[in-house]
């Protein structure tokens, strides 16, 4: 059973230089809550792992403009001109990685896998410093698993247990982060009775989840 907690107790379980998953696509799905619990908090030197770093003022993005991230891992970051600018001016380590890539690491870090091979990226500097692995005269990067040591993650719903229902797009990473860290926190914008969720409107499974927090 998850256990529900306040979001200035989700904030006190992250530590500073955690690395954290943040669930979300430009801000879609995204847990602005719990975000805006951290920075209260004062937290510092996180390993920040999302898709993108947010639109300007918004979620996510004001981690990065509070200057609250030692390193970003991301597929992409030219929708927040703050983060470029950290990134240019030596602020803050960054690691881009294809979209599809991102995504599948953090999958094989839920799965247990010890990596994923993908064309992506062969050839470029993506490849840089892997291993390449050729089969049937294609090349194939191996890809390492990416996980943290939190997945902060927003649902529509939840309950006691922790089982979580999406709407529509809102799902995107949230549902393999949710499978890719020690400890997950799910932003939810409401927690219903036991039994109250159909079980074909889960997507992810209480066993996933800690914690739950209210939008």
């Amino acid at each position: 059973m998850a256990k529900i907690i306040s979001k200035q107790q989700a904030a006190a379980l992250i530590p500073d230089g955690a690395s954290v998953m943040f669930g979300g696509f430009m801000n879609c799905g995204g847990p602005k809550t719990v975000v805006e619990a951290l920075i209260e908090a004062g937290r510092k030197d996180l390993t920040f792992i999302c898709n993108d770093s947010g639109l300007p003022g918004i979620g996510v993005a004001k981690l990065i403009e509070n200057k609250r991230v030692k390193k970003i891992i991301a597929t992409h970051v030219g929708l927040n001109q703050e983060t470029g600018r950290q990134i240019n001016a030596g602020e803050i380590e960054y690691e881009l990685i294809p979209q599809g890539t991102f995504v599948e690491r953090i999958r094989a870090a839920g799965a247990g896998l010890g990596g994923v091979l993908t064309p992506t990226g062969v050839g470029t500097i993506v490849a840089d410093g892997k291993e390449v692995h050729s089969f049937e005269g294609r090349s194939y990067l191996l890809e390492r698993p990416l996980k943290a040591d939190f997945a902060v993650i927003r649902g529509r719903r939840a309950d006691p247990l922790g089982n979580i229902s999406y709407r529509r797009a809102t799902r995107n990473f949230n549902v393999a982060m949710a499978t890719a860290a020690e400890v997950v926190i799910a932003e939810v914008e409401e927690i219903v009775e036991a039994g109250q969720i159909d079980p074909d409107q889960v997507m992810t499974p209480g066993i996933f989840v800690d914690y739950l927090v209210r939008a």
